[in-house]
């Protein structure tokens, strides 16, 4: 896991001496496990954690401050994604992380990659926006089916992400015997314009800013997935579900892309005091955090809390279970 490294100590030197009189003591500190840095995780994380934090120091709330949570600074921590947030927030070396709803479901009750290393400590504190997969080809590159990636070098993402977890179970159900490289998004990019991949994998929040760079400079084609393709996915990932890239996501794909997509989720940990996550879940809905989303990132305006507990199916936080019943969206 990375941290924003010196960035990131120099914008925590930057908060307290805004604070000025606060003392150390009283900031709570909360890592947030988001995904690489030019896939949408890091990005969307960025914005979760400015939208809950609150340092001490800062203007009120209504005063045109920060309406997170008093005292609270949230940090938007770079790792390799799902598998791996949901790791680390079970053993309690992060505080919440970002995580597709299939590790999130498959962790808590110890299967596929999980089998024998449950990950029941997990809790959730909202569903946030789909994930669509991406399968990235070089421009001008048309594969007629899946089964044309046999053979071929192709980037099945990052180990400890649950897009690599999912592409796999494709890759064998589809008997596809490919040169498999564990990469992350931009690694996988880069590779691809340097002609060193043949494809790859990756799902997540469209756009992804890896692809939009790749775009501008070498360009790509985007896999489209055939009807009984994305049926068939559906059938042996129950989590996947299908979904359509459209026409100018990305501003060199000039048409649609039917796909498959998975929903990705905010978790915590059920350590987590139940207060302190209630706090989190209102700042989160709260309506200035809805500016920031809309705002922040394309992915953004698809955080709503009517979707919230969508395709949730495991417990959540008692906090943030709370204040869905206090709000009206749980009974």
């Amino acid at each position: 896991m990375r941290l924003f490294t010196k960035l990131a100590a120099a914008a925590f030197v930057g908060i307290v001496a805004l604070a000025g009189v606060a003392q150390a003591q009283d900031i709570k500190f909360f890592r947030i496990g988001t995904g690489g840095a030019g896939g949408t995780y890091f990005p969307i994380g960025g914005l979760i954690a400015n939208a809950i934090s609150n340092p001490p120091g800062s203007r009120p709330c209504d005063k045109g401050g920060s309406c997170g949570v008093p005292g609270l600074v949230a940090i938007a921590v770079s790792t390799n994604a799902s598998v791996a947030n949901m790791n680390a927030i079970h053993a309690g070396q992060l505080d919440a992380g970002l995580a597709g709803a299939q590790s999130v479901t498959q962790g808590y009750n110890g299967e596929g990659k999980f089998v024998g290393n449950k990950k029941d400590k997990v809790r959730v504190i909202a569903n946030l926006y789909p994930e669509d997969m991406h399968l990235v080809t070089p421009k001008g590159m048309q594969l007629k089916s899946l089964k044309d990636l046999n053979g071929k070098r192709v980037g099945v993402a990052a180990a400890g992400s649950g897009t690599q977890v999912s592409v796999r179970m494709i890759l064998k159900h589809y008997g596809i015997e490919a040169d498999e490289q564990e990469l992350g998004l931009s690694q996988s990019t880069q590779r691809l314009a340097d002609g060193q991949l043949d494809a790859f994998f990756y799902a997540g929040g469209t756009p992804f800013a890896a692809l939009i760079q790749l775009g501008s400079t070498k360009g790509f084609e985007l896999y489209k997935f055939s009807e009984e393709e994305r049926k068939e996915i559906n059938k042996i990932i129950p989590y996947y579900v299908e979904s359509m890239i459209p026409a100018g996501t990305y501003e060199s794909i000039t048409y649609d892309v039917p796909t498959v997509a998975v929903n990705g989720q905010l978790v915590t940990s059920a350590d987590q005091p139940e207060d302190l996550i209630y706090d989190i879940t209102a700042a989160l809905w709260n309506d200035n955090t809805r500016k920031l989303l809309d705002k922040g990132h394309a992915k953004g305006k698809a955080i709503r809390p009517e979707t919230a507990l969508k395709g949730v199916l495991i417990p959540l936080h008692p906090g943030a279970e709370r204040f869905y019943k206090e709000a009206g969206l749980l009974k």
